[in-house]
């Protein structure tokens, strides 16, 4: 027979499994709260079981014992367990059971102040609700560090290998990014929330085995493998903005313009350096998926400046000019 407290992290990895898989839905309006109220059930209930463990599986260690109530209304010294109004065991809360932990040190203290945001952000949905941009960004910000945090702890306390599950959140830039943001404007209580978990994330370190939060960065490599997720560059002001790294900038745009030259020569049986050459390289220059000018000393703005070309601006070139047979 599975020990009880087994029991209870089995049931605890399904919830952290249906609340990464909600949260990572295409298109799901209740996302966040729905991530928050499953993650919370997920880490209470790897709590307990962390608790029966260090308790001999003894179950009644979970439960709430009170001061029986005398006939003339005083409380006596015997104590009986607490009744939920369904008749059953009253257990103790995750604040509770989590914070005995941390005391006793079998608990970190940036995983516990993980687990008080997400709890935050619970109560938050569940009794009044949240709506902006940066809830979401800072929920994903605080979610993907419990997740981290869970996957670190199940191993710690049970060792438990979860790398057969895909536990990771997709990035906001794939599942939920705004349309068109023109500013963002927080309720009182988005507002006190986010400030809460500010400052439980001020003295963080993302790179230790537990934190509070951590930063998403999303970045993009050239990939051959058809099912690949496509990704365009834009000039467009409204767009999402992407900051790429100087090292992507020179993987993004290999060609200088003797070499761009070089290759249409080679490309094209037609080609010439002709007006009608400069003035199509021109109008591209416009777009950055085909060309970016940068500076030849990237440090410093007071360098001289140079076209670079991506590899894309000769698919566009095939367009005016005749290949040659190969």
């Amino acid at each position: 027979m599975r020990a009880r407290c087994l029991e209870l992290v089995d049931k605890s990895v399904a919830a952290m499994i249906a609340a990464i898989e909600i949260y990572n839905k295409p298109d799901f309006k209740y996302r966040e709260e729905t991530f928050s109220v499953l993650s919370v059930n997920s880490w209470e209930l790897l709590i307990k079981a962390y608790w029966l463990k260090q308790n001999s599986n003894k179950i009644k260690s979970l439960y709430v014992y009170e001061k029986i109530t005398k006939k003339d209304g005083t409380k006596g010294k015997q104590e009986r367990i607490k009744i939920t109004r369904s008749g059953n065991p009253f257990t103790h809360s995750l604040e509770h059971l989590g914070s005995q932990l941390l005391s006793q040190g079998l608990l970190n203290e940036a995983a516990w102040q993980n687990i008080l945001a997400v709890i935050e952000i619970r109560d938050n949905a569940v009794h009044f609700y949240n709506k902006s941009y940066l809830f979401s960004r800072r929920l994903q910000e605080v979610g993907s560090a419990s997740v981290k945090n869970y996957v670190s702890a199940i191993k710690d306390w049970f060792d438990e290998d979860l790398t057969e599950f895909n536990f990771f959140l997709m990035p906001l830039s794939f599942v939920a990014p705004p349309s068109s943001v023109d500013g963002i404007v927080l309720s009182k209580e988005e507002a006190n929330l986010v400030k809460y978990i500010d400052a439980a994330d001020s003295a963080n370190d993302p790179k230790e085995r537990y934190s509070v939060a951590v930063n998403i960065n999303v970045t993009f490599s050239r990939s051959k493998v058809k099912d690949a997720l496509q990704v365009q560059l834009s000039g467009d002001p409204g767009a999402t903005p992407i900051t790429l790294t100087e090292e992507q900038i020179r993987q993004k745009y290999r060609l200088t313009y003797d070499e761009l030259v070089n290759e249409c020569k080679k490309r094209y049986s037609d080609f010439k350096l002709d007006k009608k050459f400069f003035a199509t390289k021109k109008a591209l220059e416009a777009d950055l998926k085909y060309a970016k000018m940068r500076f030849l000393d990237p440090g410093n703005p007071k360098s001289s400046k140079k076209w670079f070309y991506s590899e894309a601006i000769l698919h566009k070139l095939d367009e005016g000019y005749c290949k040659r047979k190969i």
